[in-house]
């Protein structure tokens, strides 16, 4: 990233990111994603006051022409990965996503909130309802607080991908996929068959489609 020249230019806080020689910038979406609260000092996450910023320093930069998301996460705070998740599905720019190990919980709106998605074969995404840990008041504004983000975070995966909304509202209420829990675990082309990612592939299809998309732009500019 390069130095702002006369505050025109948004310089983006210490990111784990950087950006090619080509113009690529690549950013890690990793370990849980950090909301209102810390994950603590011994796990590994991704926080969201690093992580807007620098997707505003994508945006505003003549030097980058596509941004690549390398997804590797647990999921996390909802609040923060659906804010994430609406920044990169408004940026202009091309952008592609690919999800390695997983992309589990929320971790899904941020895979499919690019122009185009990858997943390699041996990663997995897990599918399920908002929950929240600690206590719970058993009110009926609680549980309608729980079914409007469920239907915030399905509405989003729908505007962005091809995935049907009942059918995803079905594998996230699965009892018989999980022994603890209720969900559904897919594999890679599981979730392309479901047409919540859009392909399977690696690193150079991911790379190479970012490309493509970025030399396209170039043309329209």
């Amino acid at each position: 990233m390069t130095e702002a020249n006369n505050n025109e230019e948004t310089t983006a806080p210490e990111q784990e990111s950087i950006t090619t020689e080509s113009g690529i910038h690549a950013l890690i979406i990793a370990g849980q994603i950090e909301g209102h609260f810390s994950a603590g000092a011994q796990a590994k996450s991704t926080r969201y006051e690093q992580c807007i910023p620098t997707l505003v320093a994508v945006e505003e930069s003549e030097n980058i022409g596509g941004l690549l998301l390398l997804i590797n996460t647990i999921g996390g705070d909802v609040e923060a990965g659906l804010a994430i998740a609406e920044l990169i599905a408004g940026m202009k720019k091309p952008t592609v996503s690919i999800v390695l190990g997983g992309g589990h919980s929320i971790g899904v709106p941020l895979a499919v909130s690019a122009k185009k998605s990858f997943i390699v074969p041996s990663a997995t995404m897990t599918l399920h309802p908002v929950r929240i840990n600690g206590l719970v008041i058993g009110v009926p504004q609680t549980y309608s607080y729980f079914e409007k983000m469920q239907n915030r975070i399905v509405d989003f995966i729908v505007r962005n991908s091809r995935a049907d909304g009942e059918e995803l509202r079905k594998l996230m209420c699965r009892t018989d996929e999980l022994t603890t829990d209720i969900g559904t675990v897919l594999e890679g082309s599981e979730a392309v068959e479901k047409g919540i990612i859009d392909c399977v592939g690696g690193l150079g299809d991911a790379v190479a489609a970012l490309k493509q998309m970025m030399r396209k732009n170039e043309k329209h500019q």
